[in-house]
């Protein structure tokens, strides 16, 4: 028996000149990667802040859970910080979750962005507090870079646009493969770090939503297994429409005789939802799209053609707790 869902609490918007808190919650980082990914929220117009102990490494941790803990702890609590973005994925974020006092989170509701391994976090702060995540840009990756970053998806999902849509026209790589249309709470994230959730009391939550999923240098068998163990584990009963990424090099062979979008369709080509293929979000070539996390969503595909549209913003306008 599925648990009801937590009331919704969107985070207060994050506005031009506002500081931009960044986190390492998984897998340590080189400090050039840092300051490019800094230097490019300034030009963007936020106001970037770290704890130095951010470069810290155990392992290939970012230093200690404890540390890591703290550090986005602090970062929910502070008055100036405005939004969170991690630095990175990795590794590691799994570790937090019986280190953080999610209360205190739930007091302070600040935007949230990641992807990758950060999934872990973004997907249970929706199922566990309710409060509305952003699968995007992060700093020490696509920040750190020209083009790395999809600028109006980015402003629409944080500033509070009330309806959009990112832009999937012809050449944005998205393309329909099974037709229809389908309503439901956007959610997901990296699908090796949703498979990893099961079994766990942190499983994802899937029923009712548009499912998206992606991923990066996972070979199509592997694809396989993980759409396969979601589908036998129930995770696909219920879910209105399924979005899948760029799937970058996901790929065995170079002439390896089929495409992961024939792998992927024999799993749920016969669900009888739509389904998107190459929607920029996560791990891309360029300019990531942020996708907000437990927000309404349509999801329709005619003519091969995609559409995705947020029915809702994802962001309060008020500097209060964002509760609906």
């Amino acid at each position: 028996m599925s648990s009801p869902p937590v009331p919704r609490i969107k985070p207060p918007a994050l506005r031009p000149g506002d500081t931009v808190g960044i986190v390492a919650p998984a897998s340590n980082l080189k400090r050039n990667e840092l300051e490019a990914g800094c230097e490019g929220l300034r030009r963007a117009g936020y106001s970037p802040f770290y704890f130095d102990s951010i470069l810290e490494q155990d392992l290939y941790f970012a230093g200690s859970v404890q540390r890591r803990a703290r550090e986005l702890q602090d970062m929910f609590t502070r008055e100036d910080v405005r939004a969170i973005v991690c630095a990175r994925g990795g590794y590691g974020s799994n570790y937090l979750l019986q280190a953080l006092d999610w209360g205190t989170i739930k007091a302070h509701p600040k935007i949230l962005v990641g992807y990758s391994d950060l999934t872990t976090l973004l997907t249970y702060l929706s199922d566990a507090l309710g409060l509305v995540t952003f699968h995007g840009p992060m700093v020490a990756k696509d920040w750190a870079r020209e083009e790395g970053v999809d600028l109006p998806s980015w402003q629409a999902a944080l500033a509070g646009a009330s309806t959009w849509e990112p832009d999937l026209d012809a050449g944005s790589g998205a393309t329909g493969l099974v037709e229809g249309s389908g309503e439901g709470i956007l959610y997901g994230g990296c699908l090796s770090i949703v498979v990893a959730s099961l079994g766990t009391p942190y499983e994802i939550r899937t029923e009712g939503t548009i499912l998206f999923l992606e991923d990066v240098a996972a070979k199509p068998y592997q694809i396989d297994r993980m759409l396969m163990q979601l589908k036998l584990a129930g995770k696909l009963n219920g879910v209105r429409g399924i979005v899948f990424g760029e799937m970058r090099d996901c790929v065995q062979t170079a002439n390896q005789g089929y495409t992961l979008e024939e792998v992927v369709l024999r799993i749920v080509g016969q669900l009888g939802i739509p389904v998107a293929y190459g929607i920029r979000s996560g791990h891309v070539t360029a300019q990531n799209i942020t996708l907000p996390i437990g927000v309404r969503a349509k999801l329709k595909i005619h003519d091969g053609q995609v559409s995705l549209k947020f029915l809702e913003a994802a962001v309060s306008s008020s500097a209060g707790n964002g509760k609906r």
